[in-house]
């Protein structure tokens, strides 16, 4: 299928071209809150210190690769009481067949390795520093000193995004990373993880929803507000390719002259339909990275209220 959507002003800055070919989906959705497992009882409310598990959280780790990296993970793993019923072997056999589609080492010294497995019952989740740095094929290429795992059941995939995406954005925190890595102990490294934990989000004000648009230019904050956005319980979200839309105006002779600069190569929106509770949280958040959207270029975000909103989308790919 293919559909567009052109928004074009006389300033370049306004323009914008939306092409419908490819998209990808996350939804969170619950049918009540039993069904929230390891979460608090909050409607949309969860807590990283209750998936955190103290046994698995390891200081000062020394590895030669990511394959020592990832036997580590899955021996802390295996502390966990929650995988009595499964081996080490097995453990490690998931990490590795996530890591084949991609290196979970996302950057900035971090990797969150993690896999979901059929025999699981709960999340484990655990900490493993190495301050002086293992080669684990990271996006940046640099080395990672943070390492947080993820043991996730293997039909919790949507709570599997949600917590992986609340690890993620505790470690975007200021300091959090150096924090963390700067304590010697299990208890001092769950401590300081654990302070700068992404907090409680409630939806319990107003009923209703808005479709918020997110169009991006630049790769790195895309990344960062979708991790962001990926985070915001209660909201449905699709990442749809886009093309700027001077890469069609310079085309035709009329507009030319207007657009000869060579169009920016990367372009996407990020389309959420969030509780309009969430609205204003959510876009606090999302200048927490980007600074002031006012006095920021390559990103742009609107809000429209929504009338009808009906069913869900499955995050599972």
């Amino acid at each position: 299928m293919s559909s567009s959507v052109h928004s074009i002003g006389l300033g370049q800055k306004t323009e914008a071209c939306i092409r419908i070919e490819t998209c990808y989906y996350l939804s969170f959705s619950f049918a009540n809150t039993n069904d929230l497992g390891s979460f608090d009882n909050g409607k949309y409310g969860m807590k990283l210190s209750v998936v955190l598990r103290n046994e698995c959280i390891v200081a000062d780790a020394q590895f030669s690769s990511k394959a020592e990296a990832l036997q580590a993970v899955a021996r802390a793993a295996k502390k966990s009481h929650i995988l009595d019923n499964i081996s080490e072997q097995e453990i490690l056999d998931g990490l590795e067949r996530r890591e084949a589609l991609g290196s979970t080492g996302f950057g900035k010294g971090i990797a969150i390795p993690h896999c979901r497995l059929k025999s699981v019952s709960d999340f484990v989740v655990g900490v493993i520093t190495v301050p002086t740095g293992v080669d684990f094929k990271a996006l940046d290429k640099e080395k990672v000193k943070l390492i947080v795992f993820i043991v996730a059941p293997e039909a919790e995939s949507n709570k599997h995004i949600r917590i992986l995406s609340a690890i993620s954005q505790t470690l975007l925190s200021p300091g959090a990373v150096d924090e963390v890595l700067a304590q010697k102990t299990p208890e001092g490294i769950c401590e300081s993880f654990l302070r700068h934990a992404v907090p409680d989000i409630s939806t319990k004000e107003e009923p209703g929803k808005n479709l918020l648009l997110v169009f991006v230019q630049e790769e790195d904050l895309f990344r960062d507000v979708l991790q962001l956005l990926a985070g915001v319980l209660g909201s449905s979200l699709v990442v749809v390719d886009a093309e700027n839309a001077g890469a069609y105006l310079a085309k035709i002779p009329l507009f030319a002259e207007f657009w000869t600069d060579k169009p920016s190569r990367f372009s996407k929106v990020i389309i959420a339909v969030v509780d309009k509770a969430l609205i204003n949280e959510t876009i606090r958040r999302i200048e927490s990275i980007t600074g002031d959207l006012n006095k920021t270029e390559g990103v742009m975000v609107t809000v429209q209220a929504i009338s009808y909103s009906a069913g869900s989308i499955s995050a599972q790919l």
